[in-house]
C-alpha cells in the first residue's frame, strides 16, 4: 500500500526541480550569444564578415562592387558617413575605405560599431584585415576622425553556388554609444586618424 508523501518532502522536491529548470535555462542563456557569435563567424549567417590576418595567394580577373553604408542607433549622438560611397575592385584585391565620425557635442562620447554585409551569404567571403570596429572608439568633442577599413572579397566565392552570382556587396556599420573607459585620455584610438 502506498503511503502519502509528508507535505515537506513534496514541496522540496518541488522546489529542487524548480531550481534545476531555472539553472538550466540560465546556463542556455548565458551560452546563447557566445554560440551564436560562433555560429554567424564560421557561417557567414545573417552578413557576418570573417577576420583574415593576410592577402589571399591570387586575384581574379573578375570585378566586384562594394558599397559602403553608415548609420547610427538612437541616442548616438555622432554623425557618421562613409567617406566613399561605392569601389570596384578585382576578387581577391586589398580594398580600402574610409568612415568619417564626427562629434558634434561637447563631452567626449565612445562607440562600438556593428556590421554586417548584404547579400547575407557574401558575409562568408567578405574578409577584414583591418578595422575601426574591432575596438571601440573615443571622439572628444569637436573630434573629426577618418576610420580606415582594409578588406577584400575571398576568391572561393567563385566555387559557390549561391555566391558566385554575386556582382555588388554593401558593407554596413552602425555606432553604438557605449560607456566611457575609466581612461579618457586624449590618445587616439590605433584605427582612427583625426581630419583637419
Amino acid at each position: 500500500m502506498n503511503q502519502p508523501v509528508a507535505p515537506n518532502k513534496s514541496n522540496t522536491r518541488v522546489l529542487l526541480m524548480l531550481l534545476a529548470v531555472i539553472v538550466v535555462m540560465g546556463a542556455g542563456a548565458w551560452a546563447a550569444v557566445p554560440f551564436y557569435n560562433w555560429f554567424c563567424k564560421t557561417t557567414g549567417y545573417g552578413g557576418t564578415t570573417n577576420v583574415a590576418e593576410k592577402l589571399p595567394d591570387h586575384v581574379l580577373d573578375r570585378e566586384i562592387t562594394v558599397r559602403f553604408d553608415a548609420n547610427v542607433s538612437r541616442g548616438m549622438p555622432w554623425e557618421f558617413k562613409p567617406v566613399q560611397t561605392e569601389m570596384k575592385l578585382k576578387i581577391g584585391q586589398n580594398g580600402l575605405a574610409f568612415y568619417e565620425a564626427y562629434n558634434p557635442t561637447d563631452r567626449p562620447v565612445a562607440g562600438t560599431a556593428s556590421y554586417n554585409v548584404s547579400p547575407d551569404v557574401a558575409g562568408y567571403y567578405f574578409d577584414k584585415i583591418q578595422c575601426f570596429c574591432f575596438t571601440e572608439q573615443v571622439l572628444q568633442p569637436g573630434e573629426r576622425v577618418q576610420m580606415p577599413v582594409s578588406f577584400f572579397v575571398d576568391p572561393s566565392i567563385v566555387e559557390d553556388a549561391d555566391a558566385k552570382r554575386i556582382h555588388s556587396i554593401t558593407l554596413s556599420y552602425t555606432f553604438y554609444e557605449t560607456d566611457l573607459p575609466e581612461k579618457t585620455a586624449s590618445v587616439r584610438p590605433k584605427a582612427a586618424e583625426t581630419v583637419n
